[in-house]
């Protein structure tokens, strides 16, 4: 780390004190290659004639130039802005850290600390020597000296009391949030939401933070990593330079972020906190208490907060750079953050690299006039149609390139991820009603089969123009990198930043008329359009037959683990589910289009006489009004009163045929929704897939009710093992 010399003798013997300063950083900078910090440049330098005189210093004494960088993402949680008060706190317990000599605007210059950075010889990933592991424990515990009365006034949201650990590591939390996620929330909240991490992600992980040991405050370097040390021949082995991220709280705050930075080999992490537990056993025994159990908290904060400067770091990458390798290694990049935050953000899923990368490219193609290829937007938004759904006028191919070209920029309260879908909303200029681009997630699993496509579906409903609230199929084809998707009109609130707001505890009176007035109202279509054949198995009563033998088809195509703990909980394979089911009847009905799939987050509320719109029709199929109508009820809480409401006004409103005989069969079909969701929730429970949903993780905490109610109408025992949480470890 010697200091190389300035281009050329540094002049203006006659400036100003703070013009010579400002004009010797600035030529500093001009120097050569800096040494990066987070949001500084770090330029080894010796002091010209005019400066060291300023100074009192000898010239050609090295001297480090620590440039602010104006362009730095806010990345990093900052508890004080001058860390030139800090390094004066400092000094008198750790006398060998820099010094700083002046400081102006954007710039600072402090003394120089001779030596080798511990990077340069030994890099992340390699084990460090006992000696130096000691060294650092000495440090950290000598740190712990530094008494509160030299340091700056802390914020207020600080914990008044010096040992609260748990309000310490909230407060960190919060100030991840603040300092972090929420400044960088414009530009990439849209590709958060998009990755899957909720906006709350921080504030949930805060709410979560058990209660902790304990430990006097002391102050925290919090950014001690390889590069930050420095390798000394004298009495101090090691040295710590770049104070900016310096805070005062828990002292095991300090260690998790050492061992997460530092990126030490596995076998050495124990080491490490036993040479440092050992440390400051000397000075501050309190200081351990915990360790053991809280340590553990404050690694899982790294790794959550960790995700977004990761995530924005991989994304700004590709904005100087753009090829498919780089693509890939940010898409890389982003993956083993999301993976190293799923535990302690409880994220629902991690998406797969396709995924990611779709959602980087969107991102990147969006930032018009940043510097990328010129092509970028034109890959973006270039698209293939698909021949089956025909571009209305009103929607023409303009439109659909300008919704792709804005799909990437859609702030965070624009992007909806759900478990099959992520569905991002935009206005496209010249278009009356914002849309919705809907993306089929391509690890999305989903047991159960569709039989229709939903735009014929929903083209259908929109040509027989009947009083169902339903969106309206606008575009269909794929787009860069090799991506279905889908436009449909957005049937959210008038304010597409607020979310949806779904029924979720059930129907209101007026909610409830008003979905039977529209499943009422899809008799009126003709299903021919979409379906040529399929009314002819309700025709014949065999409709019934027909669910019996999807759900066996279901059942026998499940993975084998399922398939093992679904024996072991008594539930009966394929073959004897088949015999089991054959002996039940219902009497023959008029077919009509059927939703499929009626859960409380495929229905939005609204305020007309229609009270919901019904979205999400991949499920839609051809067959029984009545089973659309009982599956609804068995898929959202429904009141006693509202079921007997709905019935009455569902058998009031449709002609006779679409309803005979409807008192003796529902509990029927009732019965048959309750097998289906103890197999498919069993499945869940041994996969994971689908647990993100509110609706799949309510079904699941019920299981066992289901499971009972499942086997007793098959008429099958109940085995005494009906946790299956317990029970998949046996299977």
């Amino acid at each position: 780390m010697g200091a190389p010399p300035l281009p050329r003798p540094f002049a203006g013997e006659r400036a100003r004190p703070g013009d010579c300063y400002r004009d010797f950083a600035r030529r500093a900078a001009d120097s050569g290659v800096p040494a990066n910090g987070h949001h500084h440049e770090n330029y080894f330098v010796p002091l010209t004639e005019r400066v060291a005189r300023l100074l009192g210093r000898e010239p050609g004494t090295s001297v480090t130039v620590r440039v602010r960088r104006p362009e730095a993402l806010p990345v990093v949680i900052r508890t004080w802005q001058d860390e030139a008060v800090i390094l004066r706190a400092v000094e008198g317990v750790l006398p060998h850290v820099p010094r700083c000599l002046v400081r102006g605007d954007g710039f600072s210059i402090n003394s120089y600390v001779e030596g080798v950075a511990l990077s340069s010889i030994c890099g992340n990933g390699k084990p460090l020597d006992t000696m130096h592991i000691r060294a650092l424990a000495r440090l950290l515990a000598q740190m712990s000296q530094v008494r509160r009365g030299a340091l700056p006034p802390l914020p207020r949201i600080w914990p008044r009391n010096d040992t609260d650990s748990r309000g310490f590591l909230r407060t960190l939390a919060h100030l991840a949030d603040q300092q972090i996620r929420q400044p960088n929330r414009a530009a990439f909240g849209g590709l958060f939401a998009a990755l899957g991490i909720p906006e709350d992600a921080l504030a949930e992980f805060a709410a979560r933070v058990p209660a902790m040991a304990r430990r006097p405050y002391s102050l925290l370097h919090a950014d001690l990593h390889r590069d930050n040390l420095i390798v000394c021949a004298g009495e101090q082995p090691l040295i710590c330079v770049d104070w900016e991220l310096a805070t005062y709280g828990d002292p095991l705050h300090e260690l998790a972020t050492h061992l997460v930075r530092m990126r030490y080999p596995d076998h050495q992490q124990l080491e490490v906190v036993a040479a440092w537990a050992e440390a400051m056993q000397e000075v501050r025994p309190s200081a351990v208490a915990g360790l053991n159990k809280d340590l553990w908290h404050y690694l899982a904060f790294e790794r959550a907060q960790s995700v977004f400067p990761d995530v924005m770091r991989a994304a700004r990458s590709l904005e100087d750079s753009f090829t498919q390798k780089s693509l890939d290694q940010a898409t890389a990049e982003v993956r083993r953050a999301l993976e190293a935050a799923a535990d302690p953000l409880r994220l629902r899923r991690v998406p797969g690299e396709k995924e990611i990368e779709g959602a980087l490219f969107r991102w990147l193609a969006s930032r018009t006039g940043r510097r990328h290829p010129t092509d970028l937007v034109a890959k973006a938004t270039a698209w293939v149609p698909d021949g089956r759904l025909p571009l209305s006028g009103d929607f023409p191919e303009t439109a659909v390139r300008e919704a792709l070209k804005r799909e990437g920029a859609a702030p965070a309260g624009h992007v909806f991820k759900g478990t099959a879908h992520l569905n991002t909303v935009v206005r496209v200029p010249g278009f009356q009603d914002p849309v919705v681009i809907r993306r089929r997630l391509p690890e999305a699993c989903r047991r159960e089969p569709g039989f229709l496509s939903e735009h014929a579906v929903l083209r259908a409903i929109e040509k027989t123009r009947v009083a169902v609230a339903a969106p309206r199929a606008l575009a269909l084809g794929k787009s860069h990198p090799r991506e279905s998707f889908a436009i449909h009109t957005y049937m959210g609130p008038g304010d597409i930043g607020r979310p949806p707001n779904h029924p979720v505890h059930g129907l209101l009176p007026h909610e409830a008329d008003g979905l039977v007035d529209q499943l009422c109202a899809l008799t009126a279509v003709d299903h021919r359009q979409v379906d040529p054949v399929g009314g002819v198995l309700s025709e014949n009563g065999n409709f019934f037959h027909w669910l019996t033998d999807q759900l066996v088809a279901l059942v026998a195509e499940l993975p084998k683990r399922s398939q093992q703990l679904a024996r072991h909980l008594g539930l009966p394979e394929a073959g004897r589910l088949r015999q089991i089911l054959s002996r039940h009847e219902v009497s023959p009905r008029v077919p009509s289009l059927l939703h499929g799939d009626l859960n409380p987050w495929n229905l939005i509320r609204r305020d007309d006489a229609l009270a919901l719109t019904i979205i999400d029709w991949e499920m839609a199929l051809v067959g029984d009004p009545l089973y659309d109508l009982v599956r609804h009820m068995h898929l959202t809480p429904t009141r006693p009163e509202i079921r007997d409401r709905m019935f009455r006004r569902w058998e009031r409103r449709l002609p006779s045929e679409y309803t005979r005989d409807w008192r003796k069969d529902w509990q029927l079909y009732r019965s048959l929704e309750i097998v289906r969701s103890a197999y498919i929730d069993l499945d869940r429970i041994v996969t994971g897939a689908g647990m993100d949903a509110p609706n799949v993780q309510r079904a699941v905490d019920s299981y066992a009710v289901t499971l009972a109610v499942a086997t007793g109408f098959l008429g099958l025992p109940v085995r005494s093992t009906v946790n299956p949480h317990v029970a998949r470890t046996s299977a």
